[in-house]
C-alpha cells in the first residue's frame, strides 16, 4: 500500500528543552500558584503578580518567535504548560491559553509585520495581558448573530464601533484586545440575510483598551475558574485606526475558527490537568483512607473507579498527541486540523467531568468540603465543556466534517 505523504503520520518527540520546561513550569505552578489557588478561587482577585512571572518565563507567548517576545517553542510546549499549570490552578491556566491560542496567534498567523511588533511584543513578554472577544449577549456558538457593528468614517481612517460584548476572558485587566464585529451596512437579525453572507461581514480588530470609547461591564460573579477574570465590554463610538483591521476587512470569520481550532487543543490540555489534579489527589486518599479495616483503594469498587478514571485520562492524552501533529503538519503545509481539534476538546473535557466527579466521590464528604481543593476542580472543569465551542457544538463540528457538510 502506498501512503500518502500528507497522511503519513509524524511523530512527537520530548527533546531536552521540552523536558527542562516541564521541570521549570512543574517546578513554578506547584511553589508559586499552588499555594494561592484556593485564596485567589475564593476573593475572584485577578492573579496579576503570578500572570506578569509567567510572562517572564516566556509562558504568556510560549509559541510566539522570539523576536516579537515570546519563547519561540512549539505547540507540545504548550500544552506540557497548559496541563502543568492547569494542575495547580485553572484559572491561571485560562488566562494562559487566552494569551497564547487566541490572542498572541491571531496576529501572528494573521497580522502584518508592524501589527506583530506592535501587538504581540508587550503581550507576549507578559507585560502586557491579551483578550479575544467574539461572544455577544445575543451571540455565543452563532457568531454571526452579532449585534456590534463597525463603520468606516467619511474620511476613511478610522472604523467608528458601537456594541456590547459579553464573556471576555481576563476582560477586566485586558490592555489589548482582538474584537469581531460586524463591518456590513446592516444588523445581522435582518430576516432576508444569507447566513453565508452575514459571516463574510465579520472582521477583526486589534483593540487599545486605553482609547476612548472602550469601556467595561459588570464583571461576571462565576462558579469556577473565577480568579479568570472576566467582563463584558462595552463601544461607544470608538474609533479604530484603519490599519488596526486585522487580515483584512471581511476575513473575521475565518480568523475567529482558525483561531479556535488552537484554543481547543489548549482547552483540552487544560482539562487534562484538571483531570490529573483530581485524580492524583483521588489515588492518595484512597491509599491512605480506612474503611472496615482496609485501605478503600483494596475495594475493588474504588479500584474500578481508577481505572476508568486513569483510561479515560490516557484517551484525551493521546487525542490531544493527535492534535499537535495535525497542527503542526497544518503549520508547515496548509490545511486545517478542525476534527482533531475537536475531538480533543470534546473528550478531554468530558473526561474531566468524570474524572473530578468520580474523585470527589471517592473523598465522599471530605471532597464536597471546600477544605479540600476537590469542589474547586468539580467546578473547574465544568467549564471546560463550554467554553471555546460546546460539547454540542464539537460533535457538530466532527460530525459535519466527516460527513463532508459546510
Amino acid at each position: 500500500m502506498v501512503v500518502n505523504e500528507t497522511e503519513r503520520p509524524l511523530s512527537l518527540e520530548m527533546t531536552a528543552e521540552h523536558d527542562m520546561l516541564l521541570t521549570a513550569v512543574r517546578d513554578f505552578a506547584q511553589r508559586e500558584i499552588a499555594p494561592v489557588a484556593a485564596e485567589f478561587d475564593e476573593s475572584g482577585e485577578f492573579p496579576l503578580d503570578t500572570v506578569r512571572k509567567m510572562g517572564e518565563m516566556g509562558l504568556m507567548g510560549i509559541e510566539v518567535p522570539e523576536e516579537y517576545g515570546g519563547a519561540g517553542m512549539d505547540t507540545l510546549a504548550h500544552v506540557l504548560t497548559m496541563i502543568e499549570i492547569a494542575k495547580a490552578d485553572a484559572s491561571h491556566s485560562t488566562i494562559l491559553s487566552v494569551n497564547n491560542s487566541l490572542y498572541c496567534n491571531g496576529i501572528l498567523w494573521f497580522g502584518t509585520e508592524a501589527q506583530k511588533r506592535e501587538w504581540i511584543t508587550p503581550v507576549a513578554s507578559g507585560a502586557e495581558v491579551g483578550a479575544y472577544s467574539l461572544t455577544e449577549p445575543m451571540s455565543g456558538s452563532d457568531a454571526g448573530n452579532m449585534a456590534s457593528r463597525a463603520m468606516l468614517n467619511e474620511a476613511g481612517t478610522h472604523y467608528i464601533i458601537n456594541g456590547r460584548k459579553s464573556w471576555v476572558t481576563s476582560a477586566p485587566f485586558a490592555d489589548r484586545i482582538v474584537l469581531f464585529t460586524m463591518t456590513a451596512d446592516h444588523l445581522p437579525q435582518s430576516p432576508n440575510l444569507d447566513r453565508g453572507t452575514t459571516h463574510r461581514n465579520i472582521t477583526a480588530f486589534l483593540v487599545d483598551t486605553s482609547q476612548p470609547g472602550f469601556s467595561r461591564g459588570k464583571t461576571e460573579p462565576k462558579l469556577g475558574i473565577r480568579a479568570s477574570a472576566t467582563s463584558e465590554i462595552i463601544f461607544d463610538d470608538y474609533a479604530c485606526p484603519v490599519e488596526n483591521v486585522l487580515g483584512g476587512v471581511g476575513q473575521g470569520f475565518k480568523i475567529a475558527m482558525t483561531v479556535l481550532d488552537a484554543g481547543r487543543i489548549g482547552i483540552a490540555a487544560q482539562a487534562l490537568g484538571i483531570a490529573e489534579a483530581a485524580y492524583e489527589a483521588a489515588l492518595i486518599y484512597a491509599r491512605e483512607r480506612e474503611a472496615f479495616g482496609a485501605p478503600i483503594g483494596s475495594y475493588q469498587m474504588i479500584q474500578q473507579k481508577i481505572a476508568d478514571m486513569k483510561t479515560r485520562m490516557e484517551a484525551g492524552r493521546a487525542l490531544i498527541y493527535q492534535a499537535i501533529i495535525a497542527k503542526e503538519r497544518a503549520l508547515t503545509s496548509g490545511g486545517r486540523y478542525t476534527t482533531e481539534a475537536s475531538m480533543a476538546k470534546l473528550f478531554c473535557s468530558e473526561a474531566a467531568a468524570y474524572v473530578t466527579d468520580e474523585a470527589l466521590q471517592i473523598h465522599g464528604g471530605m471532597g464536597y468540603s471546600k477544605e479540600m481543593p476537590l469542589e474547586r476542580y468539580y467546578r473547574d472543569a465544568r467549564i471546560t465543556r463550554i467554553y471555546e465551542g460546546t460539547s454540542e457544538i464539537q460533535r457538530m463540528v466532527i460530525a459535519r466534517n466527516e460527513l463532508g457538510l459546510r
